[in-house]
């Protein structure tokens, strides 16, 4: 029964943030709020919103182990299997921007989660907790990257408006995360709340099936969170890029990979840790640090050649599937 649960609970998630992100969008353009805004801000955080949905039910059941290792988990499983998939349906262009500013940014997070986890080897506790503390720090360093990604729209926004004074004859192409159509605005409102209620009700099928499942296999949470949780929470990403690959959107592609594990770390990791303090399973360190490595190893990419091709796809999804292979002998 656990098993069936958990299918129903990925559906509602997936199902329930495009309905989300349809539906707000919508709004958001019946408002006449920038295209632009929208795609960096609602429909960016639609794509993540079962990560969120998943790691905050967790952590306010008392399944923290399960919040880490979904949002590890859902990071490793962006940066292997939806860019590498992705990067082997059509090479990967990287705009200059990912490379200077997004790329390392999420590398310098990714270092200070392993930093504020490792309570024992960097503060001499004697325990390893992601602490309320913690989780408010996280959540600074994303209201400072929203900041900055919202200022980097408008200013891109104001530019194209000058261009197009200077050459009213020229049309202003806007590219956004995903596409918008407008929808009566009784529907919009109708599907947000009705995608909201979807992503909230699967979060919690997910973590009690979930739950059930480790205990049956005597598993830990936290492997749980690592594999079927976080892939299942990521599909949304993989979707959304696959598509956008196959459209030559390397842009959208990338972008949603990077802006959603940035989401992952700072926002919901934060927002959990600050609900209840976190105990950090050791195993889960190893796992870190393999997050760090593969962040680490994609950003080489990006720059060496300026985009990722098929047979770097073809490495990123290979460590995925080796991975997958570690954690199951792990057991």
């Amino acid at each position: 029964m656990n098993y069936i649960l958990l299918v129903v609970g990925f559906v509602l998630l997936v199902k329930g943030a495009d309905y989300f992100v349809e539906g707000a969008s919508s709004i958001a353009e019946s408002l006449k709020i920038p295209s632009l805004i929208i795609g960096l801000t609602i429909v960016a955080f639609g794509t993540s919103a079962p990560e969120a949905a998943v790691s905050i039910t967790a952590s306010l059941s008392g399944q923290n182990g399960m919040a880490m290792g979904n949002v590890i988990g859902s990071n490793i499983f962006n940066l292997l299997m939806v860019v590498g998939v992705s990067a082997m349906i059509k090479p990967l262009m990287v705009e200059k921007s990912v490379r200077i500013k997004e790329f390392p940014f999420l590398i310098l997070i990714s270092l200070l989660t392993f930093v504020i986890i490792g309570d024992q080897f960097f503060g001499g506790t004697s325990v390893n907790q992601l602490s309320r503390g913690d989780g408010l720090v996280l959540l600074m360093f994303f209201a400072v990257f929203m900041y900055s990604l919202i200022m980097s729209a408008l200013s891109s926004r104001n530019q194209a408006l000058e261009a197009q004074k200077a050459n009213p004859n020229e049309k202003i192409t806007v590219e956004i995360d995903a596409p918008v159509e407008t929808m009566p605005i009784s529907k919009a409102i109708i599907f947000s709340i009705g995608g909201i209620i979807a992503i909230v009700l699967g979060g919690q099928v997910v973590v009690n099936a979930a739950t059930g499942i480790a205990k049956s296999f005597g598993v830990s949470d936290q492997l749980i969170g690592l594999t079927i949780v976080a892939i299942g929470t990521s599909l949304p990403e993989l979707v959304t890029s696959i598509i956008a690959a196959t459209k030559g959107e390397s842009d959208i592609a990338l972008g949603n990979v990077i802006g959603s594990n940035m989401f992952n770390i700072l926002f919901v990791l934060g927002a959990s840790a600050a609900i209840s303090p976190i105990a950090i399973d050791p195993k889960l360190f190893v796992d870190c640090l393999f997050m760090i490595g593969v962040t680490v190893l994609t950003y080489i990419f990006t720059v060496v050649r300026k985009d990722i091709n098929r047979v770097e796809g073809a490495i990123l999804t290979a460590l995925y599937v080796g991975y997958t292979a570690y954690l199951i002998m792990s057991i």
